[in-house]
């Protein structure tokens, strides 16, 4: 479980990490992202979960399919710029 900054919001926190993930190729287009597994990786409640996937699918780094879940979107439709913190 990862050691959080007090000053600032979970969430984010945990969207900075994802986002690196993404950047750095680790989950890869099309990757699918467990809100479960994320839970338990992370310590977090799923709304947590679900307010970071929400400031990544904003950049346009996911996308969400209802009843199928997030996965990572092509690299085409990310939007650096619309950082939420930095990577």
């Amino acid at each position: 479980m990862m050691e959080y900054d007090p000053t600032r919001p979970k969430w984010q926190q945990i969207a900075d990490v994802l986002r690196q993930r993404i950047f750095s190729g680790e989950y890869p287009p099309r990757h699918q992202l467990s809100e479960v597994q994320m839970e338990s990786e992370f310590g977090v409640a799923r709304v947590t979960i679900r307010k970071a996937t929400a400031a990544l699918r904003e950049q346009g780094l996911i996308t969400t399919v209802t009843g199928m879940g997030s996965f990572v979107a092509d690299p085409d439709g990310w939007n650096e710029e619309d950082d939420q913190g930095g990577v």
